[in-house]
Protein backbone atom coordinates (compact mmCIF):
# COMPACT_ATOMS: atom_id res chain seq x y z
CA UNK A 1 0.00 0.00 0.00
CA UNK A 2 0.95 3.65 -0.57
CA UNK A 3 -0.25 4.71 2.62
CA UNK A 4 3.06 4.97 5.22
CA UNK A 5 1.22 5.89 8.92
CA UNK A 6 -0.92 3.61 10.58
CA UNK A 7 -4.37 4.63 11.74
CA UNK A 8 -5.48 3.39 14.64
CA UNK A 9 -7.36 4.68 17.34
CA UNK A 10 -5.00 6.07 19.26
CA UNK A 11 -3.52 9.61 17.85
CA UNK A 12 0.22 10.28 17.77
CA UNK A 13 2.17 13.20 18.09
CA UNK A 14 6.11 14.31 18.09
CA UNK A 15 7.42 15.07 21.10
CA UNK A 16 11.02 16.34 20.86
CA UNK A 17 11.34 13.44 18.12
CA UNK A 18 9.54 10.46 20.22
CA UNK A 19 6.37 9.34 19.44
CA UNK A 20 3.53 9.72 22.19
CA UNK A 21 -0.23 9.09 22.10
CA UNK A 22 -1.92 12.42 22.64
CA UNK A 23 -4.44 9.91 24.65
CA UNK A 24 -2.77 8.03 26.56
CA UNK A 25 -2.37 4.56 24.95
CA UNK A 26 -4.40 2.02 27.33
CA UNK A 27 -2.31 -0.31 29.40
CA UNK A 28 -3.85 -3.32 27.74
CA UNK A 29 -2.11 -5.17 25.63
CA UNK A 30 -2.83 -7.71 23.32
CA UNK A 31 -0.38 -10.95 23.07
CA UNK A 32 -0.19 -13.19 20.27
CA UNK A 33 2.50 -15.33 19.03
CA UNK A 34 1.28 -14.86 15.75
CA UNK A 35 0.51 -10.85 14.89
CA UNK A 36 -1.35 -9.01 12.60
CA UNK A 37 1.08 -9.56 10.03
CA UNK A 38 -1.05 -9.50 6.94
CA UNK A 39 0.07 -8.32 3.93
CA UNK A 40 -1.32 -4.52 3.42
CA UNK A 41 -1.84 -3.70 7.01
CA UNK A 42 -0.44 -0.34 8.05
CA UNK A 43 -0.27 0.24 11.50
CA UNK A 44 13.50 -0.82 12.01
CA UNK A 45 15.24 0.68 12.40
CA UNK A 46 17.38 2.99 14.11
CA UNK A 47 21.02 3.61 14.65
CA UNK A 48 23.12 0.63 14.99
CA UNK A 49 22.92 1.85 18.63
CA UNK A 50 22.63 5.04 20.58
CA UNK A 51 25.38 3.50 22.42
CA UNK A 52 27.53 2.36 19.49
CA UNK A 53 26.53 4.27 16.50
CA UNK A 54 26.35 7.98 16.88
CA UNK A 55 24.83 10.72 14.50
CA UNK A 56 25.76 14.44 14.43
CA UNK A 57 23.20 17.05 13.87
CA UNK A 58 22.46 18.34 10.55
CA UNK A 59 22.71 21.69 11.40
CA UNK A 60 25.83 20.90 13.42
CA UNK A 61 26.91 19.59 10.07
CA UNK A 62 26.05 21.98 7.93
CA UNK A 63 26.96 24.94 9.28
CA UNK A 64 30.13 26.42 7.56
CA UNK A 65 28.24 30.38 7.53
CA UNK A 66 28.78 30.07 11.61
CA UNK A 67 32.15 28.53 11.06
CA UNK A 68 32.89 31.09 8.81
CA UNK A 69 31.69 33.99 11.38
CA UNK A 70 34.32 32.35 13.77
CA UNK A 71 37.36 31.92 12.30
CA UNK A 72 39.01 31.07 15.57
CA UNK A 73 37.02 28.89 16.85
CA UNK A 74 37.68 25.47 16.49
CA UNK A 75 34.99 23.78 14.18
CA UNK A 76 34.88 20.55 15.60
CA UNK A 77 34.53 21.93 19.26
CA UNK A 78 30.89 23.16 17.76
CA UNK A 79 29.82 19.49 17.22
CA UNK A 80 29.60 18.70 20.89
CA UNK A 81 26.68 19.09 23.35
CA UNK A 82 22.89 17.96 22.41
CA UNK A 83 19.98 20.26 21.26
CA UNK A 84 16.11 19.33 21.37
CA UNK A 85 15.62 21.95 19.09
CA UNK A 86 18.19 20.17 16.26
CA UNK A 87 17.26 17.41 14.41
CA UNK A 88 15.15 15.18 17.20
CA UNK A 89 16.12 12.00 17.49
CA UNK A 90 19.65 11.52 16.58
CA UNK A 91 22.10 11.44 19.04
CA UNK A 92 25.17 13.21 19.07
CA UNK A 93 28.87 12.17 19.87
CA UNK A 94 32.41 14.10 20.42
CA UNK A 95 33.97 14.54 16.46
CA UNK A 96 36.89 12.69 17.49
CA UNK A 97 34.94 9.31 18.16
CA UNK A 98 32.91 10.25 15.24
CA UNK A 99 35.95 10.09 13.11
CA UNK A 100 37.32 6.90 14.37
CA UNK A 101 33.81 5.27 13.94
CA UNK A 102 33.85 6.64 10.64
CA UNK A 103 37.47 5.52 9.67
CA UNK A 104 37.12 2.55 11.18
CA UNK A 105 34.11 1.70 8.97
CA UNK A 106 35.97 3.25 6.25
CA UNK A 107 38.78 0.61 6.76
CA UNK A 108 36.50 -2.98 7.08
CA UNK A 109 34.41 -2.01 4.20
CA UNK A 110 35.01 -4.40 1.36
CA UNK A 111 33.03 -3.28 -1.39
CA UNK A 112 35.36 -0.90 -2.75
CA UNK A 113 35.93 -2.44 -6.24
CA UNK A 114 37.24 -0.53 -9.12
CA UNK A 115 33.56 0.59 -10.78
CA UNK A 116 35.38 0.03 -14.77
CA UNK A 117 36.29 -3.53 -13.93
CA UNK A 118 34.70 -6.43 -15.02
CA UNK A 119 34.19 -7.96 -12.04
CA UNK A 120 32.58 -5.01 -10.95
CA UNK A 121 29.25 -5.04 -13.97
CA UNK A 122 29.76 -8.87 -13.30
CA UNK A 123 27.58 -8.38 -10.03
CA UNK A 124 23.52 -9.83 -10.88
CA UNK A 125 22.04 -6.95 -9.12
CA UNK A 126 23.04 -3.38 -8.31
CA UNK A 127 21.10 -0.96 -5.85
CA UNK A 128 21.62 3.16 -6.01
CA UNK A 129 20.48 5.61 -3.80
CA UNK A 130 20.58 9.17 -4.77
CA UNK A 131 19.24 12.47 -3.76
CA UNK A 132 16.96 14.66 -6.31
CA UNK A 133 19.94 16.45 -6.85
CA UNK A 134 21.80 13.72 -7.86
CA UNK A 135 24.23 13.23 -4.76
CA UNK A 136 24.87 10.07 -4.40
CA UNK A 137 23.96 8.53 -1.10
CA UNK A 138 24.75 4.51 -1.17
CA UNK A 139 25.62 2.17 -3.74
CA UNK A 140 25.93 -1.81 -2.85
CA UNK A 141 29.22 -1.93 -4.73
CA UNK A 142 31.90 0.53 -5.27
CA UNK A 143 32.37 3.73 -3.39
CA UNK A 144 29.95 6.39 -3.81
CA UNK A 145 32.69 9.03 -4.96
CA UNK A 146 33.49 6.74 -7.93
CA UNK A 147 29.59 6.48 -8.86
CA UNK A 148 28.99 10.14 -9.16
CA UNK A 149 28.72 10.68 -12.73
CA UNK A 150 26.88 7.57 -13.11
CA UNK A 151 24.81 8.64 -10.56
CA UNK A 152 24.40 11.95 -12.17
CA UNK A 153 23.29 10.06 -15.59
CA UNK A 154 20.13 8.73 -13.51
CA UNK A 155 18.99 11.56 -12.04
CA UNK A 156 19.12 13.31 -15.62
CA UNK A 157 17.19 10.63 -16.91
CA UNK A 158 14.89 10.81 -14.13
CA UNK A 159 14.56 14.71 -14.00
CA UNK A 160 14.32 14.49 -17.94
CA UNK A 161 11.13 12.03 -18.09
CA UNK A 162 9.61 14.14 -15.57
CA UNK A 163 9.93 17.13 -17.16
CA UNK A 164 7.71 15.75 -19.49
CA UNK A 165 5.17 15.16 -16.93
CA UNK A 166 5.44 11.71 -16.70
CA UNK A 167 7.15 9.21 -14.22
CA UNK A 168 10.59 6.75 -15.18
CA UNK A 169 9.61 3.33 -13.62
CA UNK A 170 11.90 0.84 -15.31
CA UNK A 171 14.13 0.15 -18.61
CA UNK A 172 14.56 -3.00 -20.55
CA UNK A 173 17.48 -3.42 -22.59
CA UNK A 174 20.32 -6.59 -23.05
CA UNK A 175 18.57 -9.05 -20.63
CA UNK A 176 19.29 -6.23 -17.82
CA UNK A 177 16.03 -4.44 -15.93
CA UNK A 178 16.51 -0.46 -14.32
CA UNK A 179 13.87 0.14 -11.91
CA UNK A 180 13.21 3.33 -10.47
CA UNK A 181 11.54 4.83 -6.86
CA UNK A 182 11.40 8.09 -6.46
CA UNK A 183 10.69 8.53 -3.07
CA UNK A 184 11.09 12.86 -2.41
CA UNK A 185 13.63 13.89 -1.50
CA UNK A 186 15.27 10.90 -2.61
CA UNK A 187 15.70 8.60 -5.98
CA UNK A 188 16.32 4.53 -5.54
CA UNK A 189 17.84 2.62 -8.41
CA UNK A 190 18.46 -1.24 -9.05
CA UNK A 191 19.83 -2.42 -12.13
CA UNK A 192 19.02 -6.28 -12.19
CA UNK A 193 20.31 -9.34 -14.68
CA UNK A 194 17.63 -11.81 -12.55
CA UNK A 195 14.39 -13.41 -13.35
CA UNK A 196 12.75 -11.11 -10.80
CA UNK A 197 9.82 -8.68 -12.07
CA UNK A 198 10.05 -5.28 -12.08
CA UNK A 199 7.47 -5.17 -9.13
CA UNK A 200 9.61 -7.55 -7.29
CA UNK A 201 12.58 -4.93 -7.74
CA UNK A 202 10.60 -2.54 -6.75
CA UNK A 203 9.18 -3.70 -3.24
CA UNK A 204 13.02 -4.65 -2.90
CA UNK A 205 13.72 -0.92 -3.37
CA UNK A 206 11.18 0.56 -1.03
CA UNK A 207 12.64 -2.01 1.86
CA UNK A 208 15.88 0.41 1.54
CA UNK A 209 14.31 3.56 1.51
CA UNK A 210 12.39 2.26 4.50
CA UNK A 211 15.68 1.40 6.04
CA UNK A 212 16.68 4.97 5.61
CA UNK A 213 13.65 6.35 6.94
CA UNK A 214 13.97 3.92 10.03
CA UNK A 215 17.44 5.74 10.33
CA UNK A 216 16.35 9.85 10.42
CA UNK A 217 12.35 9.61 9.95
CA UNK A 218 10.98 11.02 7.30
CA UNK A 219 10.41 14.24 9.39
CA UNK A 220 14.06 15.11 10.03
CA UNK A 221 14.36 13.64 6.22
CA UNK A 222 12.40 16.15 4.27
CA UNK A 223 13.69 18.47 6.64
CA UNK A 224 17.18 18.12 5.73
CA UNK A 225 16.83 18.83 1.89
CA UNK A 226 14.30 21.52 2.31
CA UNK A 227 17.25 23.47 4.29
CA UNK A 228 19.73 22.15 1.89
CA UNK A 229 19.07 20.52 -2.05
CA UNK A 230 22.33 19.61 -2.25
CA UNK A 231 23.15 18.12 1.22
CA UNK A 232 25.36 15.07 1.56
CA UNK A 233 23.31 12.53 3.00
CA UNK A 234 26.17 10.09 3.70
CA UNK A 235 27.68 12.52 6.63
CA UNK A 236 24.90 11.05 8.92
CA UNK A 237 24.29 7.75 7.65
CA UNK A 238 28.12 7.11 7.99
CA UNK A 239 28.30 3.83 9.88
CA UNK A 240 25.21 2.32 9.45
CA UNK A 241 25.93 1.19 5.61
CA UNK A 242 26.14 -2.23 6.76
CA UNK A 243 22.66 -2.20 7.43
CA UNK A 244 21.86 -1.52 3.86
CA UNK A 245 24.26 -4.17 2.90
CA UNK A 246 22.97 -6.84 5.15
CA UNK A 247 19.30 -5.99 4.25
CA UNK A 248 20.24 -6.76 0.73
CA UNK A 249 21.58 -9.69 1.78
CA UNK A 250 18.56 -10.82 3.61
CA UNK A 251 16.11 -10.21 0.48
CA UNK A 252 18.46 -12.26 -1.81
CA UNK A 253 18.16 -14.74 0.57
CA UNK A 254 15.48 -14.85 3.17
CA UNK A 255 12.21 -16.16 2.18
CA UNK A 256 10.37 -14.27 4.63
CA UNK A 257 10.98 -11.11 2.90
CA UNK A 258 10.39 -12.53 -0.36
CA UNK A 259 6.64 -13.68 1.04
CA UNK A 260 6.07 -10.47 3.58
CA UNK A 261 6.13 -12.69 6.39
CA UNK A 262 7.83 -14.30 9.18
CA UNK A 263 8.54 -17.37 11.03
CA UNK A 264 7.95 -19.04 14.25
CA UNK A 265 10.26 -21.06 16.60
CA UNK A 266 8.96 -24.12 16.12
CA UNK A 267 7.67 -24.67 20.24
CA UNK A 268 4.58 -26.44 22.07
CA UNK A 269 1.18 -24.05 22.70
CA UNK A 270 1.32 -24.63 26.19
CA UNK A 271 5.06 -23.58 26.10
CA UNK A 272 4.29 -20.24 23.65
CA UNK A 273 1.33 -19.71 26.00
CA UNK A 274 3.19 -19.09 28.84
CA UNK A 275 5.95 -17.11 27.56
CA UNK A 276 3.40 -14.47 26.02
CA UNK A 277 2.01 -14.03 29.15
CA UNK A 278 5.39 -13.77 30.88
CA UNK A 279 5.39 -11.22 28.58
CA UNK A 280 2.52 -9.68 29.04
CA UNK A 281 2.77 -9.23 32.45
CA UNK A 282 6.14 -7.73 32.38
CA UNK A 283 4.58 -4.12 31.28
CA UNK A 284 5.13 -0.74 31.32
CA UNK A 285 3.01 2.44 31.16
CA UNK A 286 5.10 3.83 27.79
CA UNK A 287 5.71 0.10 26.46
CA UNK A 288 3.89 -0.13 22.99
CA UNK A 289 5.70 -3.53 21.73
CA UNK A 290 7.74 -6.30 23.07
CA UNK A 291 9.00 -8.73 21.30
CA UNK A 292 11.60 -11.96 21.50
CA UNK A 293 13.30 -13.63 18.80
CA UNK A 294 15.79 -16.21 18.01
CA UNK A 295 18.02 -15.41 14.72
CA UNK A 296 15.33 -14.59 12.45
CA UNK A 297 12.10 -16.25 13.53
CA UNK A 298 9.87 -15.00 16.18
CA UNK A 299 9.30 -16.41 19.52
CA UNK A 300 6.16 -14.28 20.76
CA UNK A 301 5.10 -11.00 20.42
CA UNK A 302 3.14 -8.79 22.81
CA UNK A 303 1.24 -4.80 21.83
CA UNK A 304 -0.80 -2.46 23.19
CA UNK A 305 -4.48 -3.16 21.86
CA UNK A 306 -5.35 -1.43 18.27
CA UNK A 307 -1.53 -1.26 17.79
CA UNK A 308 -0.66 -3.60 15.06
CA UNK A 309 3.17 -3.96 13.21
CA UNK A 310 3.45 -3.89 9.24
CA UNK A 311 5.89 -6.69 8.39
CA UNK A 312 8.08 -4.60 7.04
CA UNK A 313 8.69 -3.12 10.18
CA UNK A 314 9.36 -6.25 12.06
CA UNK A 315 12.24 -6.98 8.98
CA UNK A 316 13.80 -3.73 9.92
CA UNK A 317 13.98 -5.10 13.41
CA UNK A 318 15.44 -8.24 13.16
CA UNK A 319 17.99 -6.74 10.58
CA UNK A 320 18.85 -4.06 13.04
CA UNK A 321 19.52 -6.79 15.74
CA UNK A 322 21.10 -9.59 12.98
CA UNK A 323 23.36 -6.40 11.63
CA UNK A 324 25.61 -6.03 14.92
CA UNK A 325 26.79 -7.97 18.03
CA UNK A 326 27.30 -5.51 20.18
CA UNK A 327 23.65 -5.70 21.48
CA UNK A 328 25.65 -8.96 23.19
CA UNK A 329 27.82 -7.01 25.14
CA UNK A 330 24.58 -5.57 27.40
CA UNK A 331 21.75 -3.66 27.39
CA UNK A 332 21.68 -2.00 24.50
CA UNK A 333 18.99 1.31 24.43
CA UNK A 334 18.58 2.90 20.87
CA UNK A 335 16.51 5.14 19.07
CA UNK A 336 14.31 3.56 16.34
CA UNK A 337 11.74 4.71 13.71
CA UNK A 338 8.86 2.34 12.59
CA UNK A 339 8.18 3.79 9.28
CA UNK A 340 5.51 1.48 8.28
CA UNK A 341 4.14 2.55 11.50
CA UNK A 342 5.01 6.27 11.95
CA UNK A 343 7.59 8.06 9.73
CA UNK A 344 7.26 11.29 11.88
CA UNK A 345 9.55 10.09 14.94
CA UNK A 346 11.55 7.57 17.19
CA UNK A 347 10.11 5.35 19.44
CA UNK A 348 13.00 3.82 21.78
CA UNK A 349 13.84 0.16 21.85
CA UNK A 350 15.32 -1.82 24.39
CA UNK A 351 17.32 -4.34 23.22
CA UNK A 352 19.17 -7.57 25.08
CA UNK A 353 20.16 -10.76 24.91
CA UNK A 354 18.38 -13.22 27.60
CA UNK A 355 21.68 -14.82 28.51
CA UNK A 356 25.08 -13.57 26.65
CA UNK A 357 25.29 -17.29 25.09
CA UNK A 358 21.40 -17.40 24.14
CA UNK A 359 20.59 -16.49 20.70
CA UNK A 360 17.40 -14.98 22.25
CA UNK A 361 16.86 -11.32 22.05
CA UNK A 362 13.91 -9.34 24.09
CA UNK A 363 12.83 -6.06 22.26
CA UNK A 364 11.18 -3.74 23.97
CA UNK A 365 9.55 -0.79 22.22
CA UNK A 366 8.82 2.79 24.02
CA UNK A 367 7.26 6.01 23.85
CA UNK A 368 9.60 7.45 26.38
CA UNK A 369 13.69 8.20 25.58
CA UNK A 370 14.22 8.28 29.66
CA UNK A 371 12.60 4.76 30.69
CA UNK A 372 15.68 2.60 30.03
CA UNK A 373 15.53 1.51 33.23
CA UNK A 374 12.06 0.77 33.53
CA UNK A 375 12.09 -1.64 30.92
CA UNK A 376 15.33 -3.10 32.28
CA UNK A 377 13.34 -3.70 34.89
CA UNK A 378 10.31 -5.51 33.00
CA UNK A 379 13.16 -7.81 30.82
CA UNK A 380 14.07 -8.68 34.63
CA UNK A 381 10.42 -9.81 35.51
CA UNK A 382 9.96 -11.32 32.73
CA UNK A 383 13.27 -13.92 33.20
CA UNK A 384 11.77 -14.48 36.79
CA UNK A 385 8.53 -15.10 35.94
CA UNK A 386 9.69 -17.50 32.90
CA UNK A 387 11.93 -19.58 35.27
CA UNK A 388 8.73 -19.71 38.17
CA UNK A 389 6.70 -21.48 35.62
CA UNK A 390 9.22 -23.50 33.99
CA UNK A 391 9.05 -22.06 30.11
CA UNK A 392 12.76 -21.34 30.40
CA UNK A 393 14.29 -24.55 30.18
CA UNK A 394 11.26 -25.60 26.98
CA UNK A 395 12.89 -22.22 24.86
CA UNK A 396 16.57 -23.18 25.14
CA UNK A 397 15.47 -26.99 24.42
CA UNK A 398 13.16 -25.56 21.35
CA UNK A 399 16.59 -23.75 20.20
CA UNK A 400 18.05 -27.23 19.83
CA UNK A 401 15.93 -28.06 16.89
CA UNK A 402 14.85 -24.66 15.62
CA UNK A 403 13.74 -25.64 12.27
CA UNK A 404 11.93 -29.30 11.01
CA UNK A 405 13.08 -31.79 7.78
CA UNK A 406 11.33 -32.17 4.92
CA UNK A 407 10.54 -35.60 5.09
CA UNK A 408 8.49 -35.35 8.53
CA UNK A 409 6.14 -33.82 6.47
CA UNK A 410 5.38 -37.18 4.58
CA UNK A 411 5.50 -36.22 1.29
CA UNK A 412 7.57 -38.98 -1.01
CA UNK A 413 10.23 -36.92 -2.87
CA UNK A 414 9.14 -33.76 -1.81
CA UNK A 415 12.59 -31.65 -1.47
CA UNK A 416 11.76 -28.43 -0.47
CA UNK A 417 8.85 -26.14 0.29
CA UNK A 418 7.28 -22.40 1.72
CA UNK A 419 4.38 -22.26 2.62
CA UNK A 420 2.11 -19.03 4.21
CA UNK A 421 -0.72 -18.37 5.87
CA UNK A 422 -2.53 -15.44 4.63
CA UNK A 423 -4.78 -14.03 7.86
CA UNK A 424 -1.73 -14.77 10.03
CA UNK A 425 1.04 -12.89 7.95
CA UNK A 426 3.26 -16.33 9.26
CA UNK A 427 5.33 -19.12 6.66
CA UNK A 428 7.13 -21.98 7.34
CA UNK A 429 9.45 -23.92 5.62
CA UNK A 430 11.74 -26.78 6.33
CA UNK A 431 15.23 -27.20 6.57
CA UNK A 432 17.34 -27.36 3.13
CA UNK A 433 18.04 -30.69 2.56
CA UNK A 434 21.73 -31.53 1.61
CA UNK A 435 20.95 -31.43 -2.17
CA UNK A 436 20.39 -27.40 -1.39
CA UNK A 437 23.24 -26.90 0.96
CA UNK A 438 26.18 -25.30 -1.30
CA UNK A 439 25.41 -21.23 -1.78
CA UNK A 440 25.43 -21.63 -5.25
CA UNK A 441 22.35 -23.90 -5.02
CA UNK A 442 20.51 -21.94 -2.48
CA UNK A 443 20.95 -18.89 -4.74
CA UNK A 444 19.15 -21.20 -7.47
CA UNK A 445 16.36 -22.21 -5.73
CA UNK A 446 15.69 -18.69 -4.17
CA UNK A 447 15.52 -17.63 -7.72
CA UNK A 448 13.15 -20.44 -8.54
CA UNK A 449 11.11 -19.05 -5.98
CA UNK A 450 11.31 -15.21 -6.90
CA UNK A 451 10.06 -16.35 -10.22
CA UNK A 452 7.37 -18.21 -8.99
CA UNK A 453 6.20 -15.60 -7.36
CA UNK A 454 6.45 -12.62 -10.03
CA UNK A 455 5.00 -15.13 -12.58
CA UNK A 456 1.63 -15.72 -9.66
CA UNK A 457 1.38 -11.88 -8.89
CA UNK A 458 2.58 -10.41 -12.51
CA UNK A 459 0.77 -6.79 -12.51
CA UNK A 460 -1.08 -7.84 -16.07
CA UNK A 461 -1.09 -11.28 -16.39
CA UNK A 462 -1.29 -12.73 -12.83
CA UNK A 463 -1.91 -16.94 -12.60
CA UNK A 464 -4.23 -18.89 -10.62
CA UNK A 465 -1.63 -21.88 -10.21
CA UNK A 466 1.88 -23.00 -11.70
CA UNK A 467 3.78 -26.10 -12.63
CA UNK A 468 6.72 -26.51 -14.24
CA UNK A 469 8.99 -29.84 -15.21
CA UNK A 470 12.38 -28.68 -15.15
CA UNK A 471 15.50 -30.70 -15.35
CA UNK A 472 16.21 -30.97 -11.83
CA UNK A 473 13.05 -30.45 -10.20
CA UNK A 474 9.81 -29.93 -10.62
CA UNK A 475 7.34 -27.07 -9.21
CA UNK A 476 4.31 -25.89 -8.09
CA UNK A 477 2.51 -22.79 -6.78
CA UNK A 478 -0.19 -20.99 -6.08
CA UNK A 479 -1.27 -17.72 -5.16
CA UNK A 480 -2.69 -16.60 -1.99
CA UNK A 481 -6.36 -17.63 -1.53
CA UNK A 482 -8.08 -19.93 1.57
CA UNK A 483 -5.08 -21.87 1.38
CA UNK A 484 -2.88 -19.20 1.49
CA UNK A 485 0.35 -18.70 -1.12
CA UNK A 486 2.51 -22.16 -1.39
CA UNK A 487 5.70 -22.84 -3.40
CA UNK A 488 6.67 -26.82 -3.89
CA UNK A 489 9.84 -27.72 -5.56
CA UNK A 490 9.53 -31.59 -5.86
Amino acid sequence: MDGDVQRASASWEVQNGTLAAVDRLRIERADSPTPGLVEGTEPGAGQKSAMFVHSQSFEDLTAETEEEAEPGRDPELQKSGRSEDELQGLVEEDSVEEEQKKESWSESRTKEEDVSSEAWRSHRKHVFVLSEAGKPIYSRYGTEEALSSTMGVMMALVSFVEAEKNIIRSIHADGCKVVFLSKSPLVLVGVSRTCQSDKELMRELQYIYYQIVSLLTLTQLNHIFQHKQNYDLRRLLAGSEHLTDNLLRRLDCDPGLLLSAVTCLPLASSTRDVVSSSLQAAKAKSLVFSILLVGDRLVTLVRKRDQYLHHMDLHLVFNLVGSSSSFREGEGWTPICLPKFNTAGFFHAHISYLEPASDLCLILVSTDREDFFNLSDCKQRFLERLSKRSAYQALKDALKCPSYSVEQVGIPELRHFLYKSKSSGLYTSPELPLVYQTEEEQERLMGLYQDLRSRLHHPTRPLRSIYRCGETENLLAWPPGDQGPGCVCC
